[in-house]
């Protein structure tokens, strides 16, 4: 197998067997995943730029085994930037950071197919700027019951005046966004995330669930609002997931929430498509959240209790 030499944003990388696949279905190398990173540099760093990223890395392939690695290794190039992260427990890893094209094409050398990404820039974990709604289909819910609660969660957001966003997971679900303005921290998000889920509940209680226990859920679309508790990340905009076809977690407009398809959304097609269509993303303003809180702060008053935490949170 051959290396090749890159220059990327300054930096020189010597890319390592370079013609190694990692997509065997789809015959896509090494260097066609970095090639194809290059190709949505623009609106990849506008979602991702100095966001600590936890690396999923496959040694062999994306059909192979894979292991998380938050601490980048010590002999990392010295202009590889870092930043700490903490764990529920407390540990800090010094984590890689999405400062430009050329960090990410460094992971995918090492085998990183995709990058789980945390919703603050830089090393400042209290000023979260992403509230992320993961909307997670239980054993036998489809994808257009997907889709149907993400048109919920619109009209939800919409009725309070507060932009979103959507994108495909890369696996099976869907992710909302909504672009923070950056001063809450983790567990404010978390709050909004929690009456956003209930609320959804109330409205569609045939559809969506915010069930925390699996047992609770039944076959309905669960909003799984820890994903914004302090320290945990999600799959990262316009990342390419080890899914057959080399699927890409993929930014697309409300417009297209009917016809959308997971398949068609690959390391291969999606350049393309952006050229075409563009980012349905760009230029979204900071959203205030503050009327997410105050649905929080309703129901607290109400006497409901905080939502229940992942066994790995202290008590």
């Amino acid at each position: 197998m051959s290396d090749v030499e890159l220059h990327i944003d300054g930096h020189d990388l010597v890319i390592t067997n370079a013609d190694k696949v990692f997509f065997e279905d789809v015959s896509v190398t090494k260097l066609d995943l970095i090639e194809f990173y290059q190709g949505v540099a623009e609106p990849f760093l506008l979602a991702n730029r100095n966001r600590p990223a936890l690396l999923q890395r496959f040694p062999n392939g994306a059909s192979g085994s894979s292991f998380f690695q938050k601490r980048i290794p010590d002999n990392a190039p010295e202009w590889l930037r870092s930043t700490r992260v903490s764990t529920p427990n407390g540990t800090d890893s010094r984590a890689l950071v999405l400062a430009d094209m050329a960090h990410v094409a460094w992971a995918v050398n090492i085998g990183c197919l995709g990058f789980h990404t945390w919703p603050f820039r830089g090393g400042d974990d209290t000023a979260v700027d992403e509230l992320r709604i993961d909307l997670d289909p239980s054993p036998g819910v489809t994808f257009d019951q997907v889709c149907e609660a993400a048109g919920e969660v619109k009209a939800l957001f919409d009725g309070v005046g507060i932009a979103s966003h959507v994108k495909t997971s890369g696996n099976k679900g869907l992710h909302v966004y909504v672009m923070a303005e950056p001063d809450q921290d983790s567990y404010a998000i978390r709050s909004c995330a929690v009456a956003v889920g209930r609320e959804l509940e109330r409205r569609r209680p045939d559809l969506i669930t915010a069930q925390w226990w699996k047992e609770k859920r039944g076959s309905r679309v669960f909003v799984d609002y820890n994903q914004n508790a302090p320290h945990k990340t999600v799959f990262g905009t316009w990342c390419v997931r080890a899914r057959p076809g080399a699927q890409v977690s993929t930014p697309f407009s409300w417009d297209e929430l009917a016809t959308v398809s997971l398949d068609e959304l690959t390391v291969k097609t999606v350049p393309g498509r952006l050229r075409d269509l563009g980012n349905p993303w760009a230029q979204t303003p900071p959203q205030n959240l503050e009327p997410l809180l105050a649905m929080y702060e309703r129901d607290m008053s109400d006497g409901l209790m905080d939502a229940p935490w992942p066994p790995v949170y202290p008590k």
